[in-house]
């Protein structure tokens, strides 16, 4: 067994930098309708599959086969990007975030990336998945606000991403440590 420390990691799809700046300029939209929401990055916008948390090097060795394996069994999807919502679905919110609409074949796509997860060792997720992407998190206790309608079009998802994240003041840092192209894909 590995003696170095866990990592916090997730596996997710990449935003392609075209949605995430229609996101960012959204966002500057956003801020003044939304008090005390501490937005998210542009750069730290990403489509998560399956949270893993504290991780150990080799989980993550164990996890990449699969990942790799489910990726190129899916080929490129393309979602739509829009409505606005919170987390939890009632009392205050803490999680602000925009809603996806996406082929039914990501489904399948995160069906296998949580059979890699626990393949590896992690526990079953005990929520079930909801496409989502967070825009940003409310610093205190808040009222439920009324959201503005958020249509901000397609964009395509092309590349499944084991990424370790590093929580800092201003906002966790991302680094991808296993990049796997959909069918393919570029």
């Amino acid at each position: 067994m590995s003696r170095e420390r866990p990592i916090r990691t997730f596996v997710a799809l990449e935003i392609e930098e075209p949605m995430r700046i229609r996101l960012a300029q959204a966002t500057l939209e956003l801020r003044p309708l939304l008090p005390g929401v501490r937005f998210a990055s542009k750069d730290g916008l990403h489509l998560t599959l399956r949270f893993l948390g504290a991780s150990r090097p080799d989980q993550l060795e164990r996890m990449l086969p699969a990942l790799a394996a489910a990726a190129r069994e899916c080929p490129p999807l393309v979602a739509r990007i829009c409505g606005l919502g919170a987390f939890p679905e009632r009392g205050a919110p803490r999680v602000l975030f925009v809603g996806l609409l996406a082929p039914p074949r990501l489904g399948p796509l995160q069906a296998a990336c949580e059979r890699a997860a626990r393949g590896a060792g992690f526990e079953a997720e005990g929520r079930s998945f909801r496409p989502h992407l967070t825009l940003g998190r409310w610093r205190d206790r808040a009222q439920r606000p009324q959201f503005p309608p958020l249509e901000l079009g397609l964009t395509p998802l092309r590349n499944l991403v084991l990424f370790r994240s590093e929580p800092q003041r201003g906002g966790s840092r991302y680094t991808a440590l296993g990049t796997f192209s959909l069918a393919g894909g570029s």
